[in-house]
């Protein structure tokens, strides 16, 4: 029965909610993980207590997990319970009153501007060829200029960059879909990468593979470049333009994006726009940000601050 429960409750997921297919992993690794746990104490779905929630969740903090998977694991078991008794198949809901561990608000690694300019340089000689050099070159004006997610990135489809738009059309988390603007470096490296790109995809269907309609094919099971792939280039961009790899990843582009909008006078509504944010506190975390910023460079700089 409780396999059928995590079942159902996927496929309402993705029926009422479009939750796509990492969110339905995660969702079955956090509940398989319970399951497994409540098994062990001859319990299931159907009988787990307040008590036997809690348990578990000590249980999780004793084997080391960090409180964000802590924290991520109760929010699915509390999401799968408010929907089995919805649907009626217990009369109480035994993770309503769970409290979780409480998250420290982490902020996120920043680039600075002449970081992201040395990584930009770094991208067009990255590459064991022209190709190569071209789609990394793409790959990084794109995601600086727009702020998209490393998934809506890497799955764009062509169709989209056709014309050398100064606008382009992405679909987010839960099929949302939101308009982002192209910067001119943006379009030229867009219009060059599709050109080379057209050109080898020409030599693909000459010998008889069907072309991809990815911007970023592959020839992997996805048909795309994957996120793995991306994330070992930037890593070795990072390298080639003499930023510490450590706190380069696809996404700390995302915050270079938000953060250097916000610091240049953008605003929070607008941020939280092009990011896809569905709530604006997501977005507020960039206000935290440029506040350290501007606090350090108060310690670091102010002359009564030198010395303290």
């Amino acid at each position: 029965m409780s396999q059928r429960w995590i079942q159902a409750f996927i496929e309402a997921q993705v029926a009422e909610q479009g939750a796509a297919e990492n969110t339905q992993l995660a969702y079955v690794r956090d509940l398989s993980g319970f399951l497994k746990w409540l098994e062990s104490h001859c319990r299931g779905l159907e009988n787990a207590s307040p008590d036997d929630i809690e348990a578990y969740l000590i249980h999780c903090e004793a084997h080391g997990l960090a409180i964000a998977t802590r924290a991520r694991r109760l929010a699915a078991i509390r999401q799968l319970y408010r929907f089995v008794f919805e649907e009626g198949w217990r009369s109480d809901n035994p993770a309503f009153r769970i409290k979780g561990p409480r998250k420290s608000r982490l902020l996120p690694k920043i680039l600075s501007e002449e970081e992201v300019d040395r990584l930009l340089a770094a991208s067009r000689k990255h590459g064991r060829n022209q190709l190569e050099r071209k789609r990394n070159t793409c790959l990084m004006e794109l995601l600086y200029a727009t702020g998209m997610r490393v998934s809506e990135l890497v799955g764009l489809p062509v169709d989209a960059a056709r014309g050398v738009p100064r606008l382009m059309l992405v679909r987010g988390k839960g099929g949302k879909e939101r308009m982002v603007p192209l910067s001119t470096p943006a379009r030229d490296s867009l219009a060059e990468w599709i050109a080379a790109r057209d050109e080898a995809e020409t030599v693909v269907r000459r010998n008889g593979a069907r072309p991809s309609r990815f911007l970023f094919p592959s020839r992997g099971k996805s048909g795309h470049l994957t996120r793995n792939s991306f994330y070992l280039i930037i890593k070795n961009i990072a390298v080639a333009g003499e930023v510490s790899p450590a706190k380069v990843t696809p996404h700390t582009l995302r915050h270079a994006f938000a953060t250097h909008l916000l610091a240049n006078g953008a605003d929070l509504r607008s941020i939280q726009t092009l990011l896809g944010h569905s709530d604006v506190s997501t977005t507020e975390i960039y206000t935290h940000v440029l506040d350290e910023r501007l606090k350090q460079l108060v310690l670091d700089h102010h002359p009564l601050a030198r010395g303290s």
